[in-house]
């Protein structure tokens, strides 16, 4: 399929730059399979799943990935110091991660970035799309306390172009739930859960599952291919816990509805799949589901609206039908809702085939 058809026009007052409160305040937006929209808010979660539905969440935690740093003057090189934002997305060893910075092109091989008086890092690679390697002066738990306590928030861009992180996010962007460190971005759908709306499941029913995925780098970038078939995932790891996946095969072979917890849960419980069973159980995936993808686990999804022609629209469009998704979008956009991560949600229904 060609990438213009998940494109739509997204007015800037749709985007949200700071979530509803409280949280379980934000709309909801249910759309049945049969395409029918209803409106609500997550409050009224609880009351529109059935007592046999088995809810699954991603308990990974936010890494605060975001920080400040200078390029110090080169001795021969002309010019002052240089001002930069790195963004963390992948630890590849004890000291050294990948990074999206800016502006990349004002880095060399070899050159030193300082980010605080403990902590400094060295470059050794470059690659395109401001991707660049970095070795820290400190490694293991060293560098992981020194990043939690000098980083902020890995705000999505379309925010961080709008404002600063401040105190704020470093509470609004992390479920709370969050368990194991780790993403580079929030599993956004779980941001509006609060103690309330889990007390309300309890009271309906509805079934509790947890597991982990580490959202990585692949949420930042845009598909830059006509053709989306020739668009590259990065990989992402995951883990399912043995007793958790014998439990939601249990209820799947009852026929029970399976619902993830945003596209981070979903991309997991169908990467572990096999003839419509969990066993794949920790992995690297990078699954890639589009209209015409089967889905082997996953009868419906909490999540938020997503980007133009994003991966995780495509996702969507996958599980209810893309000319529902076009509507219910659409039908979003008048009705004033907000979208991406600290936007309103929805609850899609798998279309009827």
């Amino acid at each position: 399929m060609k990438l213009d058809a998940f494109d739509f026009n997204l007015p800037e007052e749709n985007i949200a730059l700071r979530p509803a409160r409280p949280r379980d305040s934000a709309r909801l937006l249910q759309v049945a399979e049969d395409g029918h929209l209803t409106d609500h808010i997550v409050s009224e979660l609880p009351s529109l799943l059935k007592k046999s539905d088995v809810l699954v969440l991603n308990e990974t935690k936010v890494l605060r990935a975001a920080m400040s740093a200078i390029r110090p003057a080169r001795a021969h090189g002309g010019g002052g110091d240089v001002k930069l934002d790195i963004n963390l997305h992948t630890q590849i060893s004890e000291s050294e991660w990948r990074a999206f910075v800016r502006p990349a092109k004002r880095l060399r091989v070899g050159d030193m970035v300082h980010i605080s008086e403990r902590l400094s890092a060295e470059v050794f690679d470059k690659q395109d799309g401001g991707d660049v390697g970095l070795r820290f002066n400190q490694s293991g738990q060293g560098l992981s306390d020194a990043i939690e306590q000098i980083g902020q928030p890995p705000l999505p861009p379309y925010i961080a172009r709008k404002r600063e992180p401040d105190a704020q996010d470093i509470t609004d962007y992390q479920t709370v739930y969050a368990q194991e460190i780790g993403s580079v971005a929030a599993p956004t759908a779980g941001l509006h859960f609060t103690p309330q709306v889990f007390e309300g499941l309890e009271k309906a029913g509805v079934q509790i599952e947890r597991l982990t995925l580490h959202v990585g780098a692949g949420t930042f970038l845009p598909v830059k291919t006509d053709d989306i078939n020739d668009h590259h995932m990065h990989s992402e790891w995951y883990a399912i816990d043995a007793a958790t996946a014998s439990r939601i095969n249990h209820a799947k072979s009852k026929g029970r509805r399976i619902i993830a917890v945003g596209t981070t849960a979903l991309r997991a419980l169908e990467s572990a799949a096999v003839k419509g069973r969990l066993e794949i159980l920790t992995a690297d995936t990078q699954i890639f589901l589009t209209p015409g993808s089967k889905f082997q686990i996953v009868d419906g999804l909490m999540t938020n609206f997503h980007l133009p022609k994003s991966t995780l629209f495509m996702l969507v469009s996958a599980l209810a039908g893309l000319d529902r998704m076009q509507m219910a979008y659409a039908y979003a956009i008048e009705n004033g809702y907000r979208f991406y991560s600290y936007g309103d949600s929805s609850l899609l229904w798998a279309a009827k085939s």
